[in-house]
């Protein structure tokens, strides 16, 4: 049986975290390699910091764009319970890269549901885990919007695309007034 070469990549956050302007990088970067991609995107209630779940398949040939529990390759996570909340996508192998970044969900805001305690620990134990406070770092680099271009960067290193080809891809898909934001922060996830 021949080995389907289709990569699975999920990118998971709160509503307002830039998830699909990546998933768009993320496409582009994937068409512009010549792979067939399809793109799926899942809005809890985005608006009000709910889940959002975006599948980026690629391969030779992909019928469908959603990602099936235990079939994701990467998956970049904006913040720490969303990485737990869908961690059971990874295949064996998989990738994990998150933001350690805590946004209390509405449950725990009204006192229905505690935050989870050591989350990124507990998920290492299962799963190859990239850590990045990447919120920290876009502060530093002076522009807080960005933190998800830092994260992208760290899983660019788990992908099979040249540094040049994501710099053009975010060159062309971001806003052109932060050209270079972007690709600042990029660099510095790509290079940590």
């Amino acid at each position: 049986m021949a080995e389907n070469k289709t990569k699975n990549i999920m990118i998971v956050g709160v509503g307002g975290q830039g998830t699909l302007l990546t998933s768009r990088i993320l496409g582009g970067i994937t068409v512009a390699a010549g792979y067939d991609v399809k793109l799926s995107e899942v809005h809890g209630m985005a608006q009000r910091g709910g889940s959002v779940v975006t599948f980026v398949r690629y391969g030779e040939k992909v019928a469908e764009p959603i990602v099936e529990e235990g079939q994701a390759d990467l998956l970049i996570a904006f913040e720490k319970l969303e990485a737990k909340r869908y961690a059971h996508f990874l295949k064996k192998d998989g990738t994990l890269v998150v933001n350690d970044q805590k946004i209390e969900p509405i449950t725990v805001v009204t006192g229905a549901a505690q935050y989870p305690e050591n989350i990124i620990e507990d998920l290492s134990k299962s799963y190859k885990t990239y850590s990045v406070d990447a919120m920290g770092e876009a502060l530093k680099l002076g522009n807080s919007k960005v933190f998800n271009i830092i994260v992208l960067g760290v899983a660019a290193k788990h992908m099979d695309f040249s540094k040049e080809d994501w710099l053009k891809v975010i060159e062309n898909t971001v806003p052109p007034k932060t050209v270079e934001m972007n690709k600042k922060a990029f660099l510095l996830g790509y290079e940590s």
